[in-house]
């Protein structure tokens, strides 16, 4: 199935170039004791600071992204992340998959443009960008605005002049404080576009910035010298959001360098085109019902998120072919602007000229049950929630010597 994805016409950006978003979104479980392999999925709550963690399945999702307006996505892969599993490792497997399919199939060759992957800041970009770095890809997250990260080493004739009085050179350059404009040098790149949205966007964009790596979390296993991952980090700040409310800026990173102004510019158009996998959930969980049945066994959870990836990809091709059922109070649009939930709605009259394979169900009704007043002689095990390998937070806890950087 997952080549059959890969196979179909995608929707590709200006030049040829694929736009790929990885996501997570989870099943939420909190009145299932009885269901296996849960995890506590970060939700967030209507108000500032009131998010929540309930137990549930969480599901990693990759998808092609669309130019414009749009709420449609192309799904190509999903993996349920469970207990003993690491994000980073898995999002890493997934996306590696996932190039290579693609490229097994035809949709990139060489002397195509690299296929950019944007995510948002809960992923770590620059591991993923290291892990990643022998695929031709390009990939564009969004950075937290209390970051520190570093600008490129002096050189030694740099380093003479600072420093007349001699020393080891350092392995990286000064820091670089996203809250303190003070520590920012001059902007490699400077561009103005002006949305009909958010008025006057301006971006600008850093070349070959970097983290300081140290041996903790995803790199706690790293071995030998830890690399600098080099990029450029891009700060976009908008006129408005809304009439009454000012824009903060967003920081975007880039594992590109040498990046050109249309770069910069693409760099965070692409990633506002990410928003579109939201729609996609909410159209999963709203209409064609992801979420609704109350399964026990994670592994039938799987089948029926897969089915639900099929019907949504047999929306997508039937798309030139639907035509628009709207609701009294809703507003004409053209063929080519459906929204998938019009789609659907249309999808009935062109159900009766497809052929199909298996016959009409039978509705057959509850099953008897349990009769009343007996007791129940085979209870459910019940299954603790949350991760079940705790990773090691030191180098001495895994038997290994510390480094210094």
């Amino acid at each position: 199935m997952r080549t059959v994805l890969a196979g179909l016409p995608l929707p590709r950006f200006e030049g040829g170039r694929l736009v790929l978003a990885v996501d997570v979104s989870p099943w939420l479980r909190s009145d299932a004791p009885c269901s296996d392999k849960r995890l506590f999925c970060h939700v967030h709550g209507r108000a500032k600071s009131a998010s929540q963690f309930i137990p549930g399945w969480p599901y990693s999702f990759v998808a092609v992204l669309e130019p414009g307006a749009t709420s449609w996505t192309s799904i190509l892969d999903v993996v349920r992340l469970r207990p003993e599993d690491d994000a980073t490792a898995l999002n890493a497997a997934q996306l590696r998959a996932v190039v290579q399919r693609l490229i097994t199939v035809g949709q990139w060759t060489p002397g195509d443009p690299d296929i950019t992957i944007v995510m948002d800041a809960g992923y770590d970009v620059t591991r993923l960008a290291w892990v990643l770095r022998d695929l031709p890809v390009e990939l564009v997250g969004r950075i937290r605005g209390d970051r520190v990260m570093r600008l490129p080493k002096s050189s030694l004739k740099e380093y003479a002049l600072a420093y007349p009085q001699g020393g080891r050179p350092p392995k990286q350059g000064r820091e670089f404080r996203f809250a303190k404009p003070g520590t920012w040098p001059e902007a490699t790149i400077t561009t103005a576009t002006d949305t009909t949205r958010y008025g006057k966007a301006e971006a600008q964009a850093w070349d070959r910035v970097h983290p300081r790596l140290t041996h903790r979390s995803a790199w706690l296993k790293h071995d030998g010298e830890l690399p600098v991952v080099e990029g450029t980090l891009v700060r976009l700040k908008v006129e408005h959001l809304s009439k009454k409310r000012e824009a903060p800026p967003v920081w975007l990173w880039s594992s590109k360098t040498g990046a050109a102004p249309a770069d910069v510019d693409r760099c965070w158009q692409v990633f506002l085109r990410r928003f579109d996998l939201e729609h996609t959930f909410r159209f999963e969980k709203q209409t064609l019902g992801w979420t609704t049945p109350k399964l026990r066994t994670p592994e039938a959870a799987d089948r029926w998120t897969w089915l639900l990836v099929v019907a949504h990809t047999q929306l997508r091709l039937v798309r030139p072919l639907a035509a628009d059922l709207r609701r009294p109070w809703g507003k004409p649009t053209k063929p080519e602007r459906l929204t998938p939930a019009r789609v659907r709605r249309g999808s009935r009259n062109i159900r009766a000229h497809l052929l199909c394979p298996a016959r009409v169900p039978q509705p057959r009704g509850a099953g008897p049950g349990r009769p009343p007043g007996t007791k129940n002689r085979r209870p459910a095990p019940r299954y603790d929630v949350g991760k079940t390998v705790k990773r090691p937070e030191t180098l001495k806890a895994i038997g290994r010597p510390g480094r210094s950087w």
